[in-house]
């Protein structure tokens, strides 16, 4: 095992994350400093997951943990189920004073392997559904933090709002996420309530996307991806295909529109992030113990818009999106 690594916020920006946030207190003093031991688990790297990772870094520093207060052990599963069991029986073994998880599977994870250390969690759908806590409101457990829950509704209304005839609706997620599968319900429930067909498609890797987008090509208007870290990791695959055709493609995390898909109504990662290291440094200073902290919303929401995206695809971006941020 690698040994404890100290950290500036900088060094790990390209590491992936989901806020976990614990509420004991709980584990051994590794360092004679008195450093505080922060562990960080990333179930794999894109955009909207290093976001969260330096938000939680940067999040501490703001309340006194900066670089020269912690050592962060910093680790990134790359997607694979069998990385997350090891990542967690070390994370055991070595009895961090807090874990931050980043992502659904990475939580599930390292909350099946310990109940008794403090995980503060980000970039999570939701907490109870994925069985990390027992209420969202009240978790009785060692975990808490942040969800990623954007307006799923709105996020479809916003494809609507760029091609007002489509009639038919694509979903893409991936299989193995539950945090897709309850994001992709609640699309296929307000599309009936909007009349729309749905087409839907599931994969379980990276390598199933480009076949599943062009069993699309001809059967939908335009795709609605939520919060889905296999997708995530790979738009440029999936938009390789969808742009061709003219499909539009809206998503629910701000770097999957950063990497080429056409909006998005979406968490702010970085600031989630921030968030997350506010309530592990409460965590650490004893004022809050996670089974009695409730899960908290994400405070900020924005409208992403990829100006590339809508030139390549011949569209006009509504008026009421006028003034979001423009990538691409």
């Amino acid at each position: 095992m690698k040994k404890w690594m100290k950290l500036t916020a900088a060094a790990v920006a390209a590491t992936a994350l989901i806020y976990g946030c614990g509420g004991n207190s709980g584990g051994e003093k590794k360092a004679d400093d008195g450093e505080k031991q922060i562990a960080v688990v990333q179930v794999m790297q894109h955009g909207s997951l290093d976001a969260a990772n330096q938000g939680f870094l940067d999040g501490l520093k703001e309340r006194g943990y900066g670089a020269d207060k912690i050592s962060v052990d910093q680790q990134n599963a790359q997607g694979d189920q069998s990385n997350l069991k090891t990542i967690a029986s070390r994370f055991k073994a070595n009895r961090p004073d807090l874990i931050c998880a980043i992502s659904t599977p990475a939580a599930q994870a390292v909350a099946n392997e310990i109940h008794d250390l403090p995980i503060i969690g980000c970039a999570i759908t939701d907490f109870e559904t994925a069985k990390l806590v027992k209420s969202n409101s009240r978790p009785e457990t060692n975990v808490t933090g942040v969800n990623d829950r954007g307006p799923v509704e709105k996020q479809v209304d916003m494809g609507l709002k760029f091609l007002p005839a489509a009639k038919r609706l694509g979903l893409i997620y991936s299989s193995s996420e539950v945090n897709s599968q309850i994001q992709a319900d609640q699309a296929k429930a307000h599309a009936a309530s909007l009349g729309l067909t749905v087409v839907e498609r599931t994969v379980s890797s990276v390598n199933d996307i480009q076949q599943a987008a062009e069993s699309m090509v001809g059967q939908v208007d335009f795709i609605y991806v939520p919060t889905d870290n296999v997708i995530a990791s790979s738009i440029p695959t999936l938009v390789k295909v969808t742009d061709p055709a003219k499909i539009p493609v809206f998503v629910g995390a701000d770097s999957m529109a950063k990497d080429g898909a056409l909006g998005s109504l979406s968490v702010d990662f970085y600031k989630s992030g921030i968030q997350a290291g506010h309530m592990a440094a409460d965590v650490l200073d004893g004022k809050i113990k996670t089974q009695d902290t409730a899960v908290e919303d994400p405070e900020v929401l924005e409208v992403i818009i990829n100006k590339k995206s809508v030139e390549t695809l011949g569209l006009t971006i509504p008026d009421e999106y006028k003034n979001a941020k423009m990538v691409g």
